[in-house]
């Protein structure tokens, strides 16, 4: 019995997708907020959640991530948890790995790609456990 039907894995992966190619925009997104000032911490926070609301380099990456908690989610409900979330997190971290790399962050290691490697065959391991 298959506890991963096709359109759970599209799901899931459509979640890693969502999570890891938008982890990388935010953090660009939010650059420059450590240069927000305000006087006292209350003030502070305050500045900086009004920084980070009216950049929209910031908001599109940060709400379509939320769209992939909100697809996560729903998928939750029919997918089986001990697949859905190291299959989700570890296609993330793939995710945001490459695509940091695409847009110019320090290059990665050869350990970073056995890492990745080894990520995904752990995963299928885990996969083809619950076939």
């Amino acid at each position: 019995m298959c506890f991963l039907s096709k359109g759970n894995a599209l799901s899931l992966l459509g979640v890693a997708l969502l999570w890891g190619v938008t982890n990388p925009f935010i953090k660009k997104g939010s650059a420059g907020i450590e240069d927000v000032k305000g006087k006292g911490a209350i003030r502070q926070f305050l500045a900086e959640i009004r920084y980070l609301i009216f950049n929209w380099k910031y908001m599109v990456p940060f709400l379509l991530n939320q769209s992939g908690s909100v697809l996560f989610y729903l998928t939750l409900g029919s997918a089986d948890l001990s697949l859905a979330v190291p299959i989700t997190n570890s296609l993330t971290f793939i995710m945001t790995t490459l695509t940091g790399r695409i847009l110019g962050e320090e290059s990665c290691k050869t350990e970073t790609y056995i890492g990745m490697l080894l990520v995904v065959g752990g995963v299928s391991l885990c996969v083809m456990d619950k076939t």
